[in-house]
């Protein structure tokens, strides 16, 4: 007879947990990513990257958020001097054709709080165009 200690039991017993959105992580080139958008989209910006028609691709970029000169505090029990709220996006690349930097977020479903966020970033760094993919 074998004996399972507790952990084990419940390791057994529960579900898998599914993902919020209901997505699957996919890895590509050793990255792993949230969803097959996000890993094909990567794809598609390599291949765009490697004929020249765009440079400077990077991964998951982030944007502190301001108000004014003043960071936008996010205050909580663990932080109650506030943290800097931030923007993480999925890409971002230079596209020379348009001379501007391009930011990328590859969406199933448009939430509330990415559309908060766009506009905070957009207000903050006018020479940022976000694209919804």
């Amino acid at each position: 007879m074998t004996v399972l200690s507790r952990l084990e039991g419940q390791k057994l017993l529960s579900k898998p947990k599914r993902s919020k959105y209901g997505n699957k992580k996919v890895t590509v080139d050793g990255i792993t990513f949230d969803s097959a958008r996000e890993a094909k989209r990567y794809a598609e910006l390599k291949q765009m990257e490697k004929a020249g028609l765009i440079s400077h691709l990077e991964l998951q970029p982030t944007f502190k958020l301001y108000s004014g000169q003043n960071p936008i505090l996010i205050r909580s029990a663990r932080y109650p001097n506030g943290r800097h709220a931030t923007y993480r996006a999925d890409f971002a690349y230079f596209d020379p054709e348009r001379n501007k930097r391009v930011v990328e977020d590859a969406k199933g479903a448009r939430t509330k709080e990415f559309i908060l966020k766009k506009a905070v970033v957009e207000a903050c760094f006018p020479a940022v165009e976000i694209v919804e993919i």
